[in-house]
């Protein structure tokens, strides 16, 4: 919602003359502010001095009437004026009256200012009014009551110092009032262009910065509370960025790996076939080869998009973060047990140990070698987790060291292996070699579902995150394949 001053500010300026910075509008509200504290705060001050000096001319006033007032015999038959010490107070703007009949009145009266008095006379009350004219005059009145007759006393006073007074009063206040606002404006931009230079130095930052590429971070930086706050909600969504960003990037480098094959299949076959006539036989079997080359392409697109959605979905699978490896697995364990047909047993030998990837992510990586494990076993599948250290790269061509070590979980250059065993019959000598290709079956008929593509999608999520996937061809009591991944 926004304030009623922002509101007047929108409505009294032009939408081409409002400013265009933050810096500016915030100046422009200080300004406008204190303009209408000052003028408010001008007006009742000058309001008060104008009263104020109107009661010092009524004291004034009324003082110089009392003293006229001790010259004033009422006791006898007629009004008289004794004489006085000063007769000057006479000459000097006063009035006596006697009921409605003058006694005394100042030489050469101007007639307003005379017929003023004389209604301040007749009322008989300590009345005072003022007769405005080239110069303000005001009039006080005062009752003399003490003899036998009532008289009435009336003092003029000329307001002009009193006015010019108030008047100097009102011009330095304006001028002080300016001064002020020029003051306000200068040190609210200041005060303001400071406030803001951490602003301005997350918006260069930002523009500096990749998303994808830095790891620089905003959290990095000590903050205000509020600019604090800012800087964690950009550093959340640059962390969500990079992971939609990897995300993608993994699934079109998927896509064009995994698709690469049957198209080169499809290719070749039209190719063979428009090489010279074929019979119908041949024809058929071209027919065939290209359907089953579709067919995975689409499995393949089918596969790798649910999976991309389903890895999409989960928050925890593309946000930072590590995962305790036995916790996630036995519970991974829990959810694939199949009691009649085989059991999972899953030890380790620490149990803290931690893996530097999401939950969610671990599940995704180890669930498809579990469930290849499952689908072959004769009797129980073996889970073991254990530490290693990790001497070298554990890509094709580095094995992954045989013996564990004892170096402290989470040191640098350690990681967490995961050995998934069966007692089933193993894989197939010839077929090692295109065992981590997708779409490919070491028997397609053997009455297992599945396209071929869970052990593949398992070691490219485990290289994304820094690890690997790979088969021990030196056990033969069944299949071992065994997992590393960075430890937490």
């Amino acid at each position: 919602m926004r304030s009623p001053l922002a509101l007047v500010l929108r409505s009294a300026l032009p939408h081409r003359l409002a400013p265009r910075t933050l810096r500016g509008r915030l100046s422009l509200v200080a300004l406008t502010t204190a303009a209408l504290l000052m003028t408010i705060l001008t007006v009742v001050f000058n309001t008060v001095v104008r009263h104020h000096l109107q009661a010092q001319a009524d004291d004034e006033l009324r003082a110089r009437a009392a003293v006229v007032a001790t010259t004033v015999d009422t006791g006898g038959r007629t009004v008289r004026v004794l004489k006085a010490s000063d007769d000057g107070l006479l000459d000097s703007n006063v009035w006596i009256y006697a009921g409605s009949t003058t006694v005394e009145q100042p030489p050469s009266p101007a007639p307003e200012i005379g017929r003023a008095a004389l209604r301040l006379a007749a009322r008989a009350h300590g009345d005072c009014t003022t007769v405005e004219g080239d110069r303000p005059v005001r009039l006080c009145a005062r009752p003399v009551a003490h003899g036998r007759l009532a008289a009435t006393v009336v003092t003029a006073l000329d307001l002009s110092p009193y006015r010019s007074s108030a008047e100097l009063l009102l011009l330095g206040s304006l001028a002080l009032d300016a001064v002020m606002l020029a003051c306000t404006y200068a040190l609210t931009r200041l005060a303001v262009g400071r406030a803001l230079r951490p602003v301005r130095d997350m918006s260069d930052q930002a523009i500096r910065w990749s998303a994808v590429e830095s790891e620089r971070r905003f959290g990095a930086v000590a903050q205000p509370t509020e600019l604090a706050r800012l800087g964690a909600s950009l550093d959340s969504l640059l962390d969500r960025i990079r992971a939609v960003l990897r995300h993608e990037r993994r699934l079109t480098g998927e896509l064009s790996h995994e698709l690469r094959t049957p198209l080169s299949r499809i290719i070749a076959e039209l190719d063979w076939w428009r090489s010279r006539p074929r019979t119908e036989a041949e024809t058929l079997a071209t027919h065939r080869t290209l359907t089953e080359a579709a067919e995975s392409m689409r499995t393949i697109c089918d596969t790798l998009l649910g999976d991309a959605r389903e890895e999409a979905r989960d928050d925890a699978a593309t946000a930072p973060g590590t995962a305790e490896v036995l916790p996630v697995l036995r519970r991974l364990a829990a959810h694939q047990q199949d009691p009649v047909r085989s059991r999972i047993v899953v030890t380790a030998t620490d149990d803290r140990l931690e893996a530097g990837v999401p939950p969610a992510l671990l599940e995704r990586i180890v669930g498809p070698l579990l469930a290849n494990a499952l689908r072959y076993a004769r009797s129980g599948v073996t889970v073991h987790i254990g530490h290693v250290g990790r001497v070298r790269p554990t890509w094709p061509g580095h094995p992954l060291p045989d013996t564990e070590t004892a170096g402290p979980t989470g040191s640098a250059g350690s990681a967490v292996r995961i050995d998934v065993t069966d007692d089933g019959p193993g894989v197939p000598e010839a077929f090692l070699g295109q065992l981590f290709q997708p779409g490919r079956r070491a028997d397609p008929y053997d009455g297992h579902g599945g396209a071929g593509l869970g052990l593949p999608l398992a070691r490219r999520l485990a290289r994304s995150a820094g690890g690997e996937v790979h088969h021990d061809p030196a056990h033969t009591a069944g299949a071992r394949f065994t997992v590393t991944l960075p430890a937490g």
